[in-house]
This record gives C-alpha cells, sequence and structure tokens, in this order.
C-alpha cells in the first residue's frame, strides 16, 4: 500500500511539471508571435502613421515673428504707442462677427507683434503676444468718427498702462516720421485780390476828370497816366 500511494504521488508530481512547462511553452509562442507580426509590418504603414501625425500637429512658429501676407491686405493705422512709432493692421475675423485680428509693427526696430479681439461699435478689447502663443498684454480703446483709434496699452496684468493714439492710413500712403499727422489735409491757397486802381478824379461839376494826357516819349499803360513805360 506504501508503494502504491508513493507511486501516484510521483505520477501527479510529473504531471504537475509536464502542465507548467506547456504553460510558458504556449506564452512564448504567442509573445513569438507578437514580436514577429511587429517585425512583418511594412515600413510604409509606420511612415504613414508619422506623416499623419505631422500633418494633424500645427506648424512650429517661427521666431521672431514676421509680418504675415495674411495680414497686408488689412487697414492700416500709424501712430504713437508710448514713446515708440508703430504700424498696425488691423481687420475682421471671417468667422467671428465682432472678432478681429491683425498685427503691428515697430518702426524703429521691424519687431512684429500679433493682436486679436472684439470690436463692439466704437469699442475696441483686443490682446497680444510676442510668440503667438502667450498673452503679452492687451488694449483697450475707442475708435472716433474719423476712424482714428486711441486708448491704452497694459501688461496682462493691466499694470504699466501706455497710451497709443493711432491714425488710418491712405492705401499706398508712406508712413510719415514719428509725431507728424498720418494725413496731413491740403489746403487750396486762397486767390489773391486784385490790386485797386486809385479812384477816378473828379472835376468841381461832379463828372469824372479825364485822364491827363501821358508826356511826349510815354505811353499810358492801362488807361492810367500816371504808369509810365519808356519807348
Amino acid at each position: 500500500m506504501r508503494e502504491s500511494k508513493a507511486m501516484k504521488g510521483a505520477v501527479k508530481d510529473t504531471l504537475k511539471h509536464s502542465a507548467a512547462r506547456r504553460g510558458w511553452a504556449i506564452i512564448s509562442a504567442a509573445s513569438l508571435l507578437c514580436a514577429g507580426t511587429a517585425a512583418l509590418m511594412p515600413a510604409p504603414a509606420w511612415a504613414e502613421s508619422d506623416a499623419v501625425k505631422e500633418l494633424a500637429a500645427p506648424p512650429p512658429i517661427q521666431l521672431p515673428l514676421k509680418p504675415s501676407p495674411e495680414f497686408a491686405k488689412f487697414p492700416r493705422y500709424a501712430g504713437m504707442l508710448g514713446k515708440r512709432q508703430i504700424v498696425l493692421r488691423l481687420g475682421a475675423k471671417t468667422d467671428d462677427p465682432s472678432g478681429v485680428h491683425g498685427e503691428y509693427q515697430f518702426t524703429d526696430n521691424g519687431e512684429v507683434i500679433l493682436i486679436a479681439g472684439d470690436r463692439d461699435g466704437d469699442t475696441l478689447e483686443v490682446e497680444e503676444s510676442n510668440d503667438g502663443t502667450h498673452i503679452t498684454g492687451n488694449w483697450v480703446g475707442k475708435f472716433a468718427t474719423d476712424g482714428s483709434v486711441a486708448g491704452d496699452r497694459m501688461n496682462v496684468d493691466d499694470s504699466d498702462p501706455q497710451p497709443f493714439d493711432l491714425k488710418p492710413l491712405a492705401a499706398g500712403q508712406v508712413v510719415p516720421p514719428p509725431g507728424a499727422p498720418a494725413a496731413a489735409q491740403a489746403t487750396p491757397a486762397t486767390p489773391a485780390a486784385p490790386a485797386a486802381g486809385p479812384a477816378p478824379q473828379t472835376s468841381a461839376s461832379g463828372h469824372a476828370a479825364a485822364p491827363a494826357p501821358a508826356p511826349a516819349g510815354a505811353h499810358p499803360v492801362g488807361g492810367v497816366s500816371n504808369l509810365q513805360t519808356g519807348e
């Protein structure tokens, strides 16, 4: 009986070890199959995936910013921001009735700042960014009836307000030097009044006296005898 029990125990242990070896063999085979599938995947499939990701990602912003062709057709405004002259290009957004966007550029060093926000009637409220990602300031101003816009530019925390006063520029108009008016109004010259001639002399009877005859060797000018020309 003891020998029979010992034999049964040995058989059970052998079966357990055999099943364990088969389990590890199955797991190893599955791992090899997955690795083989990845290795057999064609290179174009990986390349296509990278291309899709590249198209989905926004293009990197080149710094420092340059004037954008998108804003070249927008109306221009020139004037002072604090103590520096700028040229602002500002236009309406196509997807937002009250939205405006554009850029402004310092005339002294050419630095470009992006700008975007809203215009409600004559009120302008916009934010600016020097890299297209981070907000660096905000503007609050008013448009006048002549198209000019004035207000204050502040930092993000509304500190250090700097006044701005910008006048509209006509198409093709050269940017005026700092401090000069953006659009000089041409004032037509007033024609000078004709010089009044001497009053005619009257005789004692009240009639105008005839002009005195011109001396010999001289000719009267315009019917007036006291203006003479030589021969």
